[in-house]
């Protein structure tokens, strides 16, 4: 405790006295906003705080369905280890829903009480720590607006447990909660019966302010309908590709955004003669034709349809299912050029003869295709169709962004196990439906719960025979559910829907039927009973229930997570991130603040800890995946894909095929493209770049390689200028380390030779310029001049990630090969580097954080993160504090020796670690000690604190922490 009452204090003095002062603790009192740009939010401190406390009050006015969603996966962990916490709320205003305290009353690790004190309008949440308690006070209420998306102000503060502050904090709630009422289900349905809503309170979760609601209009006119900011956007786009002189033009905007009123609103600015309407089902064909008509006005008999049922031919405007259509004595009808604007629905699907022959025949002046999903599991190349015109593209994150789509909470559970067995891709259908089973199953959906009066939900199952099943199980325990498969004749898939539109059903399960194609708005619950198969399916499943619709604020997602071997997709899904880049994929599963506005992410940790394991064991770099992704990409452009286009299409990071085909010519020649041929050395000199450029973690060889490319010499002193204009290091050791890299001298032989043994760059009176063998070949060889270039381009890309004010930037990966490059060192010693080296006035500690079972006992050390700033550390093994080494390291800072940081969390992580920052040993800590070799002898061994200069963001303080194991 004398640490933490020590750097309390330096907290509390840099913090309320001197900004400027150097000691800076580990509490901070803090301003915590919702900040978009910065991906900050109150709700990522909130559950930083549940994470680690020993209990928790909270004291807040107003609660939402949707701002108890963003708790409750991190409240059923408290639950497993044994931790309890307290609500108090109240009914000021009548703001709380009913159907909120039913939620609240799930909670079986959290006790609730009502206070009738009036004007009650407290926002407070406190967290007891061991010791010490921290407090967030200021505008949030338990609102998703008011954590995630509101421009709120919330002071966080910590006391240690003697202290005046949380003293009278706890004076204040425990006076109040001892004269409240206790949640029951006796009090919730008195408070049913007499609840009369204000103002529809549950439509203004958006205001942060109750007093804000008196300035709404509840009778607000209807309005004109025009475009929203997509649509207005996707128009212009539609209409320059149109004013290039291109007659097809590809939409792909995520399920739920608007793509018919987008399409209708093209139609009314285009004006055409005749429009034809292509759907693949005839249901949804009246619902197309209203759209339009409420868009494009006029007389009903400017309107028809033709399909199984309705015959109609001459209309203006004509929807047409692509069965009725298709048909050569229906085709044949109509003269080549009838329509001069022809769209499609659903477009990904126009690889079928039936669509070809359609497209085919008829001649229009402008033909648009409409999908969410253009990627394709076969063949076909929906691109090329629409002559690789791609008019406009929103994606599910974007489209959340923009508050196209409802809300969703998603919420990755735990799968059941039973004696030790997890359900698994093998699991046998017997086990996926036994009592155990659907009683957890149950439990889970009950728990987390919906928006809205009555659930609607979807189940998507892994078999037929198990939705069957499963619906009787069900049905057994008192739910209304029904299995539909493939083998249900149409009329029947309606007539569930419509009684699950009715409320007279409360699932539908399914196993692929309603992945797409299904329009079913009131949807407020999915549940996936399935392993991931692919991330183009989960997201077809997940926008089932995306639309936005009255009775509902948000989606609740409910995803089983159990031994699968594809878990790893959930967060590729999720995420958008199809880099196959394993640290970014582990990124995405421990900071979900990629999903913007009011939806969130939550993983049970249990269910983190299977996808990690997945993501560990997975090879994200088979042939077959990255064939995959090639040819997806070259199918969308039109022609074979430079690196440069793999990062501005968000497909493979390019790093991946560089360390799987050394460079990207070696792929390509697996891929049996015909490309240009390169000599052996050329290859060579595409591997160095590759390996060493295209990562972009130091910008110095990527001006220089681009400024030689465009004048083929360039001088030390405008080489040096243009580094100083970027803000980058630009002293003598760093410009001879990039001189160093280029003519070789940095690399062991080994890789000399594997990256041709010969100068690229040379330097001459301080002036820079291709080797001779290099220069001849980006002079005669106009593929190979292309390949260069693209790294570059790559490069540069890849290196608006990193800082240009330090070498190294904090929280980023780096091998020991790159550390000896970006400290300056003029060999690569990664080889004999082991856990740290002191050179060069730099140390760099490399620590691997969680051991195999199997590492020897002479090199298990101790080392461990004690909190986000301080790190214990250990020394190698028979090092006594007398050592020379021991010696500079705990003398570094009168030493001018610069401690650097490096952890990863296990060997699964390959050769790169977290750069942490600078650290300096707390020489009060540093003690002799001793360790076990293999023979359970005593070795010495020394052992200190380093403090580090900067705390470790949270998110990955907790991810390197947490054994997966």
């Amino acid at each position: 405790m004398v640490n933490f009452a020590k750097s309390l204090k330096n907290s509390l003095y840099k913090g309320f006295i001197d900004n400027t002062y150097y000691q800076a603790g580990n509490y901070p009192p803090k301003l915590l906003v919702n900040n978009v740009k910065e991906n900050e939010t109150v709700l990522s401190t909130l559950i930083e705080e549940l994470e680690n406390c020993n209990g928790f009050l909270f004291s807040v006015a107003f609660i939402t369905e949707s701002g108890l969603a963003t708790l409750k996966s991190h409240l059923h962990d408290l639950k497993l280890k044994g931790i309890r916490g307290r609500i108090l709320t109240s009914t000021y205003l009548s703001f709380n829903q009913p159907k909120v305290f039913k939620e609240l009353l799930k909670l079986e690790n959290v006790d609730v009480r009502l206070t009738n004190l009036k004007g009650f309008h407290s926002k407070g949440y406190i967290f007891d720590h061991d010791k010490y308690y921290s407090l967030v006070v200021g505008s949030s209420n338990l609102t998703a607006h008011a954590l995630k998306v509101n421009y709120e102000w919330n002071v966080k503060l910590t006391s240690h447990e003697n202290g005046e502050i949380i003293s009278h904090f706890q004076k204040q709630f425990e006076e109040v909660w001892s004269k409240a009422e206790c949640l029951s289900e006796e009090w919730i349905d008195l408070y049913e019966k007499d609840y009369t809503p204000f103002l529809a309170s549950d439509k203004l979760e958006g205001t942060s302010d109750i007093s804000e609601v008196y300035t709404l209009n509840p009778l607000k006119e209807a309005l004109k309908i025009t475009p929203n900011k997509m649509q207005e956007t996707a128009l212009k786009e539609v209409q320059a590709v149109r004013e290039k002189g291109e007659k097809r033009g590809l939409v792909i905007s995520a399920t739920g955004t608007g793509k018919t009123y987008l399409s209708a609103f093209d139609v009314r600015k285009y004006g055409p003669n005749r429009m034809l309407f292509i759907v693949h089902r005839e249901q949804i064909l009246k619902q197309a034709m209203d759209d339009f008509r409420k868009i494009l006005g006029g007389i009903s008999s400017e309107f028809g349809i033709l399909s199984g049922s309705s015959k109609d031919k001459e209309s203006k405007y004509l929807f047409a299912t692509i069965q009725t259509i298709s048909k050569l004595e229906n085709l044949h009808q109509f003269d080549r050029n009838t329509f001069d604007y022809i769209l499609i629905d659903e477009v990904h699907k126009a690889g079928a003869e039936s669509y070809l022959r359609v497209i085919d025949y008829f001649e229009p002046n402008f033909l648009m295709g409409m999908t969410a999903t253009p990627e394709r599991t076969d063949d076909f190349n929906i691109f090329e169709l629409f002559d690789y015109n791609i008019a406009y593209e929103i994606r599910l994150q974007e489209a959340l962004e923009e508050e196209m789509l409802s809300p969703f909470h998603y919420f990755g559970v735990t799968d059941l196990e039973i004696d030790g067995e997890v359900t698994k891709d093998t699991t046998a259908l017997n086990k996926l439906v036994t009592e155990e089973r659907v009683d957890h199953i149950i439990d889970k959906i009950e728990y987390y719960g919906y928006s809205g009066e009555i659930v609607k939900g979807l189940m998507f199952c892994s078999r037929k025979e198990e939705a069957r099943r499963l619906s009787q199980a069900l049905n057994d325990r008192g739910m209304r559910t029904i299995a539909l498969t493939g083998e249900d004749s149409l009329e029947e898939r309606n007539l569930r829907v419509r009684q699950l539109e009715n409320g007279k059903l409360d699932y539908i399960l399914t196993v692929d039927i309603f992945n797409e194609g299904i329009d079913i708005p009131s949807i407020n619950q999915v549940v996936m009973l399935r392993q991931t198969q692919s991330s183009i399916i989960f997201i077809q499943q997940l926008g089932r229930g995306l639309r936005k619709y009255d009775s509902k604020d948000y989606l609740t997602v409910i995803d089983f997570i159990g031994n699968y071997k594809n878990n790893y997709l959930i967060p590729i899904a999720l995420s958008g991130d199809n880099s196959l880049n394993k640290d970014n994929t582990r990124r995405n599963v421990k900071d979900t603040s990629y999903i913007q506005g009011v939806s969130t992410i939550n993983f049970e940790e249990i269910a983190k800890q299977r996808i990690f394991k997945a993501i560990n064991d997975s090879n994200l770099t088979t042939l077959k995946i990255l064939r995959e992704a090639y040819t997806s990409l070259k199918n969308k452009i039109g022609r074979i894909p430079y690196l440069y286009d793999y990062i501005v299409n968000h497909s493979i990071d390019p790093e991946v095929i560089a360390r799987r085909f050394s460079n990207y010519y070696q792929f390509l020649l697996r891929m049996k493209e015909d490309i240009l041929p390169l000599t052996i050395y050329e290859n060579s000199v595409l591997t160095m770049l590759s390996e060493e450029i295209l990562n972009g973690k130091r910008v110095h060889e990527i001006i220089l390689l681009e400024q030689l490319l465009k004048h083929k010499f360039i001088s030390k002193e405008n080489f040096v200028e243009i580094i100083k204009a970027v803000g980058s290091e630009h002293d003598d050791e760093t410009i001879d380390s990039v001189q160093r890299i280029f003519d070789l001298s940095f690399f062991t032989n080994a890789n000399q030779v594997k990256y041709g043994s010969l100068p690229i760059i040379i330097s001459q009176n301080d002036t820079y310029g291709f080797g001779e063998k290099v220069s001849k070949s980006l002079s005669e060889n106009a593929y190979f001049r292309k390949m260069v270039i693209d790294i570059v381009n790559s490069a540069k890309e890849k290196n608006k990630n990193y800082t240009h004010k330090k070498t190294l930037t904090l929280h980023k990966k780096y091998s020991r090969k790159d550390v000896c490059k970006l400290l300056n060192w003029h060999k690569d010693e990664a080889s004999t580097m082991y856990g740290y080296k002191v050179k060069h006035n730099t140390c760099p500690i490399f620590i691997t954080y969680h051991k195999d079972d199997k590492v020897d006992a002479s090199v298990a050390y101790g080392d461990e993160l004690l909190n986000e700033s301080v790190l214990l550390w250990y020394t190698r093994s028979k090092r006594t504090l007398k050592s020379k080494e021991v010696q500079a390291i705990i003398s570094s800072k009168e030493n001018n020796i610069d401690l650097h940081i490096f952890i990863k969390k296990d060997d699964d992580e390959g050769t790169e670690f977290y750069y942490l920052g600078e650290a300096v040993p707390d020489k009060q800590t540093v003690k002799q000690g001793t360790m076990k070799d293999k023979n359970d002898k005593q070795i010495p061994v020394v052992h200190m604190n380093l403090l580090l200069e900067k705390s470790i963001e949270y998110k990955l303080f907790r991810y390197l922490i947490t054994n997966n194991q």
